[in-house]
């Protein structure tokens, strides 16, 4: 693939997971991910997990969503099944998106010897809110974006289905398969 890519995993931790905001269907994108994560790797596309660290007082906590994903927390950590690796980049965000103050787009835009990254790859939880935060933020930076349709989830199928529809609509973001994506990635350079 001609295009720089990377893979954001956006939340897949504990308490999405299997903690205090569980989202049942999370457990099925898992093994897609991490396949997706090998492969990524294994052709030196830059992983970056970008995960929930709340402070007890932040609005999605205290006004939305109650207690979850707390700084410093087991909640807050990756599940053990995707755990990232020393030469993975982990970001640490207090909103929705990816990019609101944690220094995503400087570090996109300094990968691969400063040419930066042209493509992100979106994956995780949840389709409709925090996947589609980071993909209009991603949106009005440039990049162009893809959607692992099949690793990301929502709490219902609805929402699933509603978030690809509103990425691919006015985003203009391509929806793909881990496996689609997997190929894209094994052409790459």
């Amino acid at each position: 693939m001609s295009e720089k890519m990377c893979v954001i995993i956006i939340d897949m931790l504990n308490d999405f997971v299997t903690g205090d905001l569980k989202c049942e269907r999370a457990k099925q994108i898992i093994s897609n991910l991490r396949r997706l994560v090998d492969a990524a790797r294994k052709h030196g596309v830059p992983v970056i997990y970008s995960n929930d660290a709340h402070y007890p007082n932040d609005p999605e906590v205290v006004h939305k969503w109650g207690k979850h994903a707390i700084k410093g927390t087991k909640g807050a950590e990756v599940i053990p099944e995707l755990a990232p690796l020393e030469k993975d980049f982990v970001l640490e965000k207090r909103t929705y998106s990816a990019f609101f103050d944690t220094g995503l787009d400087p570090l996109l835009r300094s990968l691969y010897s400063g040419e930066g990254v042209k493509t992100v790859v979106l994956c995780g939880l949840h389709t409709h809110i925090c996947v589609r935060h980071t993909a209009a933020d991603a949106f009005f930076r440039g990049y162009k974006i893809i959607i692992a349709k099949d690793g990301v989830e929502s709490f219902t199928q609805e929402d699933h289905e509603q978030g690809l529809k509103y990425l691919e609509n006015v985003y203009n973001a391509r929806i793909m398969t881990v496996d689609e994506i997997i190929r894209e990635i094994s052409k790459k350079k």
